[in-house]
């Protein structure tokens, strides 16, 4: 099973550089996407009638957002955190015969960290959310998480230590999130590589020079870890200032 998850930072402006190019080429039976920034009626995808489409779109207009395109039909969809709506449109929960996929769009602590402990607080709400959902069966995370966890995960760590994404507080709810009983795909498979990043700043020539942060991600439950067969970065796809991720499960 071949998934995918990409922030696309304006789904409207990624389809016109290239997102169903890209969606088409690639065959993904599931296909998750973050910061998709529109509502309802705002644009109609030609995915094919073997794609279903489920959207969370934010309350705010042209924020946040999230949507999956499956092939495989889930048993149940879910939006937000369990009693909690999640008004901004952060997280999909799709329920398979033998795991959930949480498709999550984390909130950022802002450049001055005016929302750090807010952040704080929804990771807490979420590891709970997660850990339930992983009592019942594996649990697939993919999505933005905002926040590199080691230095190895950004190309500049003493430069920007303590910035927003890059916070002891932030890198530690993923530590805790990690022991809960869940894999970082990619660094289970590439343990030492560097280099590796998924997001850059729209900034003169930081991504010509790869000056990026790795803060997209696929989690999975530890019970799954003989199922991963791949996990890669797709940065040299273009259309938005985050690239593609892509985890291929054995069946």
């Amino acid at each position: 099973m071949k998934l995918i998850s990409w922030n696309v930072n304006g789904l409207r402006a990624c389809v016109n550089k290239g997102f169903l190019d890209y969606f088409k080429q690639t065959e993904a039976d599931i296909f998750c996407v973050q910061e998709t920034k529109l509502q309802a009626g705002q644009i109609v995808l030609e995915l094919g009638e073997e794609h279903a489409q489920y959207w969370n779109y934010a309350v705010q207009k042209g924020y946040s957002g999230t949507a999956v395109f499956t092939r495989v039909k889930p048993l149940s969809v879910q939006y937000g955190l369990e009693e909690d709506p999640e008004p901004e449109g952060r997280i999909i929960t799709l329920e398979f015969d033998d795991f959930y996929l949480v498709n999550v769009y984390t909130p950022n602590a802002r450049r001055d960290l005016s929302r750090l402990e807010l952040r704080l607080e929804w990771e807490e709400r979420f590891r709970c959310y997660l850990q339930k959902l992983d009592a019942l069966k594996p649990v697939v995370i993919c999505g933005d998480l905002n926040v590199a966890h080691q230095e190895i995960d950004l190309k500049n760590a003493k430069g920007n230590r303590g910035n927003s994404g890059f916070t002891e507080e932030e890198r530690g709810k993923m530590t805790l999130l990690l022991d809960s009983g869940f894999i970082d795909t990619f660094r289970h498979l590439y343990p030492d590589r560097t280099d590796a990043y998924t997001w850059w700043s729209n900034m003169p020539k930081v991504r010509e020079r790869n000056v990026g942060w790795r803060i997209d991600y696929f989690l999975v439950s530890s019970r799954l870890q003989s199922r991963i067969t791949d996990a890669r970065i797709d940065a040299h796809v273009l259309g938005s200032d985050h690239c593609p991720i892509i985890l291929e499960l054995a069946d």
